[in-house]
């Protein structure tokens, strides 16, 4: 929405209602009407020339692309589909049409949006990591928002009342340990046990260019893993879905009526760029390639920058040795509150500059983690609990105990990658990177 189209309607609104008399009453509120469809028509127009600007100049050839359209720009194909329903909407502060949130966006679409659920860091994405976030009413909009994180994971039957239709709409990472896709087969399962449908618009995965890692065992299962897929699985959060309710992952005799809003432009090739953080300690593009190799260390004792300028682009550890990098983790709020190894200098490595070698190679980088053992496993309890969590599994830390190399340990994965590629094929949206 242009600033001048704002300001302007503001004006005018501001010099009717100080001139509006008994009188004036009739020409009052036609020009209110006039104004109020006028703001409509442009936000669907503005959405609508986006779609068509990116689409034009579509190239299909190159890598990097930037004319991938997420599925909630493509508001005509979707706005059919909530008019005269009661909308629950699964939303964060990455849930944008351009730069307005999709929130705003369906109100001024007179889109009758009843509730809000809000994932792991809240509804406006500045809670810290593993904070629990009060439900409350959404300060601009006066709309109930209800936490999906803590205790409260799953949407209720009392939730769900008087709800006509879920829409799912958060960016994805695409890495097994990042919660919103276990918030989406929350939110599936509540869906198909009080028969509402579920509506994902599709967003691109900035990782959904390759497939790896360990496969999780059922055992290890958690909210930061709930189903047996790698580490990277290599799919969008509506490929995802499909393939939750495909395999029958939810828990519930039903499956989930689900319809998904496909992006447009995007391929398994694509490198996108996200427009917005997806959380607080993923501050750029830099860090969420390095994401799904440096949150292993999460079940370590080493530090990944957590309360620092660089979170998840760096190592280190007090008792680090030979490192070219050093940081010292403190406070930061809404972002780390009590961060790893708070106020220690710690000794490591920046891993910054790596990030172009993974954009090309596709595949999580191991060495770094089996460098910091070596360097640190004489000196401290190197691994805590937490790991077999992350890993999904308890073969990495015992291969890593025991000095087996990195080919060795993808060698061990190989046949579970095998095993998920033919099931994620089935749920395939868009063209795969093979």
């Amino acid at each position: 929405m242009h600033a001048g189209f704002r300001r302007n309607s503001i004006t005018i609104v501001q010099f009717l209602i100080s001139s509006k008399s008994n009188n004036q009453s009739t020409v009052f509120c036609i020009a209110m009407r006039f104004i109020k469809n006028l703001f409509f028509l442009l936000l669907i127009f503005t959405a609508v020339a986006a779609q068509g600007r990116h689409s034009a100049n579509t190239s299909g050839t190159s890598p990097d692309k930037t004319n991938i359209l997420p599925g909630a720009y493509r508001v005509n194909e979707y706005l059919p589909k909530l008019k005269s329903c009661k909308v629950g909407l699964v939303a964060n502060h990455t849930s944008l049409v351009n730069r307005t949130h999709l929130l705003d966006t369906l109100l001024a679409l007179q889109v009758n949006v009843v509730k809000v659920f809000g994932p792991e860091h809240g509804f406006r994405g500045d809670a810290p990591d593993g904070k629990e976030i009060n439900s409350g009413i959404d300060p601009k909009t006066g709309i109930a928002i209800i936490s999906l994180y803590g205790n409260h994971k799953k949407p209720t039957k009392a939730d769900l009342q008087d709800i006509d239709i879920m829409v799912f709409d958060i960016q994805d990472v695409g890495v097994r340990f990042y919660t919103y896709i276990s918030t989406l087969t929350y939110v599936m399962e509540a869906c198909a046990e009080n028969n509402i449908p579920l509506l994902v618009l599709d967003r691109p995965n900035p990782n959904g260019f390759y497939v790896d890692g360990p496969v999780l065992e059922p055992s290890f299962a958690s909210f930061i893993g709930l189903h047996p897929v790698p580490v990277v699985y290599g799919m969008t959060i509506g490929e995802y879905a499909n393939m939750v309710n495909g395999e029958k992952w939810i828990k519930s005799t039903k499956q989930c009526k689900l319809s998904i809003i496909k992006c447009k432009n995007y391929d398994h090739k694509s490198r996108y760029q996200l427009p917005a953080k997806p959380s607080p300690n993923l501050q750029d593009m830099q860090a969420v390639y390095l994401y799904p190799s440096l949150c292993f260390f999460e079940g370590t004792v080493v530090s990944i920058g957590r309360g620092t300028a660089n979170p998840f682009k760096v190592f280190g550890h007090p008792k680090y040795t030979g490192g070219n990098y050093s940081f010292t983790p403190r406070p930061v709020k809404g972002v780390s509150e009590d961060p790893p190894l708070n106020g220690q200098l710690c000794y490591g490595q920046y891993l910054g500059a790596a990030t172009d070698k993974l954009k090309q190679k596709g595949k999580i980088e191991l060495s770094w983690l089996l460098q910091a053992y070596k360097n640190l496993g004489s000196k401290t309890d190197f691994f805590i609990p937490y790991f077999e969590k992350l890993a999904g599994t308890n073969n990495l830390r015992q291969q890593i105990v025991s000095g087996k190399s990195e080919t060795e340990i993808r060698k061990s994965w190989q046949a579970g990658i095998d095993s998920f590629k033919k099931v994620r094929k089935k749920y395939l949206l868009y063209p795969d990177f093979e």
